[in-house]
């Protein structure tokens, strides 16, 4: 019980120190914007055509709470031309329901699950995040690519900061049980493709790093590389607010004596997700009777995902 409380006391901390900094940066853009006009929107092919694939060809990868399984169904029967020779036996796509609670959450999975099934994937379900390397399926295996989707505790908490601090406690467990299912090898190397970052008041001289227009151009991964961890997000309160890339990188440490460090991350690259990228892909809530897992939490921002190697 101690530990669990240091923790959140931890966390909460951390959380007030990063609202006072989203509340320095939205004023500083707020006071920007005004007297500009506004940008007229780009030709959407150039968009796509910089999009990122994460995975190639030969990457074992293993997805994590799926809800309905339509990213796996897009990354199998509709990839990009990049990825049109991954065997499907290289994915293991899971969930967190059983298959009962799933396919009673989300009825369009019972074809989706079969047509996957059909074609080579392994599916796995009651498959808990924080505990990946306690799955009798999982035990002893090794993943190039470990990614999750929109990840969320599904807590449907009213308040606000106790959903952040149980969204926080959710990536934590998640990032401390990756190290066990994740290749071990040499450092990836991302050739990196930065817009330039203006500080803004009250940031912290790094922040940039973690700024949603840094993008990478590739990464240069061998056979010898060590695997990655995605996670994507939609970048823009509440979720900006979870401060996914320093839960990463400076996890707060463990307050039982004799505890095991958090492992501690690097983050490779961040690029704008586009789902329309994946044929088919549909996000459903983690809360599927809830407006049938459909939702507008979110609404103007952009998907994110973030990419990240455990440090040495």
């Amino acid at each position: 019980m101690g530990k669990k409380s240091s923790l959140k006391a931890a966390l909460s901390s951390h959380q007030a120190r990063t609202k006072k900094k989203q509340d320095a940066k939205q004023a500083a853009l707020v006071a920007e914007q005004k007297g500009k006009k506004p940008l007229q929107s780009k030709a959407k092919g150039r968009a796509l055509a910089s999009t990122t694939i994460p995975f190639k060809p030969t990457d074992k990868i293993l997805l994590i709470g799926e809800g309905n399984f339509s990213f796996a169904r897009a990354l199998l029967f509709h990839p990009p031309v990049s990825l049109q020779h991954l065997p499907p036996c290289n994915v293991i796509a899971t969930a967190y329901d059983s298959e009962i609670q799933c396919y009673d959450k989300y009825p369009e999975a019972v074809e989706i699950v079969k047509d996957l099934r059909t074609q080579g994937a392994e599916i796995l379900f009651r498959v808990d995040a924080t505990k990946l390397e306690k799955h009798p399926s999982l035990r002893g295996r090794k993943f190039d690519k470990i990614m999750w989707n929109f990840p969320h505790a599904g807590k449907g908490l009213a308040d606000q900061d106790r959903n952040i601090l149980a969204n926080q406690m959710l990536l934590l467990g998640f990032l401390s049980s990756v190290p066990h299912v994740l290749q071990t090898g040499a450092i990836p190397f991302a050739q990196a493709r930065r817009k330039r970052m203006r500080k803004g008041p009250g940031e912290d001289p790094d922040d940039a790093e973690h700024d949603s227009a840094s993008e990478t151009e590739d990464v240069t991964q061998d056979i010898n590389s060590r695997g990655t961890v995605l996670i994507t997000l939609r970048n823009v309160a509440p979720y900006t607010m979870w401060d996914l890339p320093k839960l990463a990188k400076s996890p707060p440490p463990p307050s039982k004596s004799g505890s095991p460090p958090n492992p501690r991350y690097v983050q490779l690259r961040s690029f704008a997700f586009h789902r329309n990228m994946w044929k088919g892909y549909e996000h459903r809530m983690t809360k599927g009777e809830r407006a049938h897992g459909k939702g507008t939490t979110g609404v103007g921002g952009e998907d994110r995902t973030w990419e990240f190697y455990l440090k040495d």
